[in-house]
């Protein structure tokens, strides 16, 4: 990528990162090509479609989680590696409103630019509670999906203004029906 190219992803990319964290997944492609100061034709060169340039915004956020997950694995005790990656996921899902059902759609969607991110988030999501469940610490009767889902239950849950409040209180809700042993496992915020 030449030069001029590189500024001008690199810029398109902060100033979508602050559009969207004030818009959610909602913010107009135009608007961040205004804010940023190019044509339309620019963004668009740079990220055809909104899940690239989501993909582009959220790689490095979900990347960090996955490499969090293998830090954790090695850590911390089953339940506590558990409990802990959730948490950090739900607070990267509280810094992008509307991400997580576009993570939702896009985990069994191939095609999708963000496909890639979404199933390794999955992946390290299973991979921790399948260490959990070996050690008697969580459901046996859940799987990597079920976690799955519970997690973009309650990043959708905490999207929506009415219950952002309760996020802690929600989350608690969530890890004691995932945990054996939730009242002395799960941390509290």
């Amino acid at each position: 990528m030449r030069a001029d190219a590189k500024k001008n992803y690199s810029h398109i990319l902060a100033v979508a990162r602050d559009v969207v964290t004030e818009h959610g997944i909602n913010a107009s492609m135009r608007d961040i090509a205004r804010r940023a100061e190019v044509g339309l034709a620019t963004l668009l060169r740079h990220f055809p479609t909104r899940e690239a340039l989501f993909e582009a915004l959220l790689c490095t956020n979900l990347d960090a989680l996955t490499q969090r997950a293998d830090e954790l694995e090695t850590s911390n005790s089953p339940d506590e590696a558990l409990i802990s990656w959730f948490q950090e996921w739900l607070v990267f899902a509280q810094s992008y409103r509307g991400v997580v059902v576009m993570m939702a759609a896009a985990h069994t969607n191939p095609d999708s630019a963000l496909y890639a991110s979404c199933a390794a988030v999955h992946s390290a999501s299973a991979r921790l509670l399948l260490r959990a469940q070996a050690e008697g610490t969580a459901r046996a009767d859940m799987n990597g999906d079920d976690l799955f889902a519970l997690m973009t239950a309650l990043g959708w849950a905490i999207d929506q203004p009415s219950f952002t409040s309760r996020a802690d209180h929600l989350f608690r809700i969530i890890t004691s029906t995932i945990l054996t042993n939730p009242s002395s496992r799960a941390p509290r915020k």
